[in-house]
């Protein structure tokens, strides 16, 4: 949120200074030339259409943060723009080809989306479409378009920002279930809670409406997964009986 928020104000600055964004981004050979500052606020150089991106932000990375905690995924994001910037650096110092510009929150959103997208890859997207065809699709389309524009510099760098991110991404609790993935997953830690002095009935009522909760879940993912029509009769009859008792509380 907060990071999506400092990006609101950048393209809400960009109103009242509209030179603004150019003087902000990031290019190797701007940064060669002196310019150094570029590698660190090219993450603000951005416009008012900033505000979809920083909600798709905070929507995606608000579940991404749950999943790891608050500092991890302060790092993450950290990471992701120094992840970017090393990509654009290395591929500026290759022979004929030059380093992608870096401007906005763009590529830092695309990254955590793509993120998410690989922790939840059958979550139902846009009209219904599981969330990795989505994802195979948006990355399809930034692939082509770059070979079509011959920009052979911005793919390398988009292929080696994405490696990068995956392999700190790992590290810091997430992408657990892709073993070929370089780097030890580290654990995830569950949210604290205080710790409060329940009645014994009010425990069992909670236990139970826990259990019921965790039984629905688990037959909404099916559905989520397989239709509803992959339900048995019992489960159907499971399924309606879950959620009268949840709904009576």
């Amino acid at each position: 949120m907060l990071v999506g928020l400092i990006g609101v104000v950048s393209g809400l600055v960009w109103v009242i200074a509209p030179g603004l964004p150019s003087l902000l981004f990031y290019a190797p050979s701007l940064v060669a030339e002196g310019e150094v500052w570029r590698i660190v606020t090219w993450p603000l150089a951005n416009t008012i259409w900033v505000v979809l991106t920083a909600l798709i932000l905070w929507y995606f990375g608000s579940e991404l943060e749950r999943l790891i905690g608050r500092l991890r995924m302060l790092w993450l994001i950290v990471g992701t723009w120094a992840g970017l910037t090393a990509a654009s650096t290395l591929v500026s110092m290759l022979p004929v080809l030059n380093g992608s510009a870096l401007a906005g929150l763009d590529l830092i959103e695309f990254a955590i989306l793509l993120l998410w997208i690989a922790e939840y890859p059958k979550r139902p997207f846009f009209f219904g479409i599981p969330a990795w065809v989505f994802g195979a699709v948006i990355v399809g389309l930034q692939v082509l378009s770059m070979i079509a524009a011959r920009a052979v510099g911005s793919l390398l760098s988009l292929v080696f920002s994405l490696i990068i991110v995956a392999v700190m991404a790992r590290r810091f609790g997430l992408l657990s279930a892709y073993d070929w993935i370089p780097g030890q997953p580290a654990p995830r830690k569950p949210a604290r809670t205080r710790t409060r002095h329940v009645p014994r009935a009010q425990a069992r009522q909670d236990q139970r409406r826990a259990s019921d909760r965790e039984q629905l879940d688990a037959l909404l993912d099916q559905i989520n997964a397989n239709g509803i029509q992959s339900l048995t009769d019992a489960q159907r009859r499971e399924l309606m009986r879950l959620r009268d008792r949840l709904r009576r509380g």
